[in-house]
This record gives C-alpha cells, structure tokens and sequence, in this order.
C-alpha cells in the first residue's frame, strides 16, 4: 500500500503540492488528475524518491521510499524516456538492472512481453527505428520488466491506436488482478472512469475533489437524460424547470438537469411527443464533473 500523508512541496516560495494525503491499497487502480501545472509530476517524483518533501510523508508498504524501494516501483512518464540510439534489448536490459534484476532475468521477462506487444521482431531494433506507438510499448516494458509493486502512469496511452489502447488496459487489469497498485493519470477522462476505483483532483497542488468515483458521481446531483424521440420542441423543453442545457446531438437528445428531482418533469413532456424511442437517465460523465470542480475553483 503507498501512503501519502499531509505532503507539501515547496519552489523556493511557489507551493507546488499543498498538504496533499491519499492512499493507493493493493490491487487497486487510483487516479490523480488534474490539468498542466496542477502537480502530478511534483508528486510523482516525490514518489519515487526524484524530489525530497518539503513536509509530509511518503511510505510504500511502511518504509519510506529510498533506493531499496524504488526497486519496487515503475514509473511510465508522459514524456519519451527512451535512449533512441539503443536498441530494444539494450534498453529494457538497462532498465531493468538499474532496478537490480539480473540480465538472464531480463531477457526471460523481456520476450515473453515483446510477444505480448506483438513487436518481437523488433529486439535488436534501435529505439529510433521505432514508430512512436511502438517506442511507447517499449517504454511500458521498461516501467514493468521488474514486476513492481507500485506502477505510475502518467498519460500510457499516448500514441496508441485503439487495438493498442485496449492491449494496454488488458495488461494494467492483469496488473492489478496481480496484486500491483496503480496510480493512474490521464487527461481523457472515459479512460479514467474505465479503471480507476478512487481519485484526486488537484488544482494549484490542493485536492479539490477527492474520494470514490462511484460516491462521486452519486453525489454530484446534476444528470444527464439521453432521449429518442420525433417532433421534440426544443425551446420549450429548455424552459422547464431544472433543465440546464439541452444538447441536439445526430442520433439524439441529451438534456441535462440539475438533479434527479427533475426527471418527472421531463418524461412528463417528452412522452407526449411522437415515437419516443428512448430515455434513459445517467449520472453526469467525469469530464463533466471534473471541469465543474475545477472551473469554479479557476473562477475564485
């Protein structure tokens, strides 16, 4: 289990992370979100032991994070981490004894997934030669060759096609089912709501929402009602009670309410109109809860 308890990280007199506490259990998949320059990066490297805390505390399994810990963690980062003149074995091989694995190790770990990736023919490719999504398997590789018991993700699906974005989510629940916690953070939030159990939201480096997802979606009263129908007068379904905004989409209409209270309201109107086809009620998507949350911090 990682443990982040009160941590603060200070620039000079900038307050990157602000009194920041989560926890990430076993098994489990956590996401910390936020948008450029929220402090995900500060907090990952504090994770990892890259930057010291300026308060707070960090433990992984009950010690505290240092070089014979991080052996035990792998760090995915947004950013490309690969040394382009290597080729793949060379790469992984570096890695992965950086984390103190054996080469015969390695090597066994490293075929079976360059199989698992479908890019065996690539071993003795240098890094340079690669395609950008295949570069990013690479760097998957390199994050798990040590089968660590912490994982970071930070943007993993960036330059995947989706065969491969669904290659990569078969491998992180395979993960997780094993055992690993995951932290997890993207900025396509129907990536986040398909993993992750619990979440932050950060904003200047404070949490600004935080908990269970499916608690924060209860909570968060605000619904949107996905309709099928003919002859809908859209002007006059705007002006009842509760609606917020109705929006035309090619297959259908979705009009947001500010809380279930309203359903009635609607239905009672739209079963009125001709070959009603569909209504279906659905809580409001994480993206947007999460630009509410943060737009009206932004505003203050």
């Amino acid at each position: 289990m990682l443990k982040v308890e009160n941590v603060t990280k200070y620039y000079g007199s900038f307050k990157a992370v602000d009194n920041l506490s989560f926890t990430v259990g076993d098994g489990e998949i956590f996401g910390l979100l936020g948008v450029n320059g929220a402090g995900k990066t500060t907090t990952f490297r504090m994770i990892i032991g890259l930057l010291d805390k300026t308060e707070g505390q960090i433990t992984l399994n009950g010690k505290p994070i240092n070089y014979d810990v991080t052996d035990k963690i792998g760090f995915l980062t947004e950013e490309r981490s690969l040394l382009t003149k290597l080729t793949v074995k060379e790469q992984v091989i570096y890695y992965g004894v950086l984390k103190g694995m054996k080469e015969s190790e390695i090597l066994e770990k490293l075929d079976v997934w360059l199989k698992r990736f479908n890019i065996e023919d690539y071993k003795e490719r240098k890094i340079k030669e690669l395609s950008k999504g295949n570069q990013q398997k690479v760097q998957f590789i390199t994050a798990i060759i040590n089968s660590p018991k912490l994982l970071i993700l930070d943007e993993p699906f960036s330059g995947l096609d989706p065969i491969n974005v669904q290659l990569f989510m078969d491998v992180i629940k395979e993960l997780k089912r094993q055992g690993t916690s995951i932290i997890f953070s993207s900025h396509r939030m129907e990536h986040v709501e398909m993993f992750c159990e619990k979440l932050v939201v950060l904003v200047h480096g404070k949490s600004v929402l935080a908990g269970e997802l499916k608690q924060i979606k209860k909570e968060y009263r605000k619904k949107n009602i996905h309709i099928e129908a003919s002859d809908v007068d859209i002007k006059k379904l705007k002006e009842i009670k509760g609606v917020v905004d109705v929006v035309e989409n090619e297959s259908e209409i979705v009009v947001k309410i500010e809380s279930d209270e309203n359903v009635n309201d609607v239905f009672a109107f739209i079963k009125n109109c001709k070959e009603v086809t569909k209504f279906v009620v659905e809580d409001a998507t994480l993206n947007e809860i999460f630009l509410d949350k943060v737009g009206v911090v932004y505003e203050n």
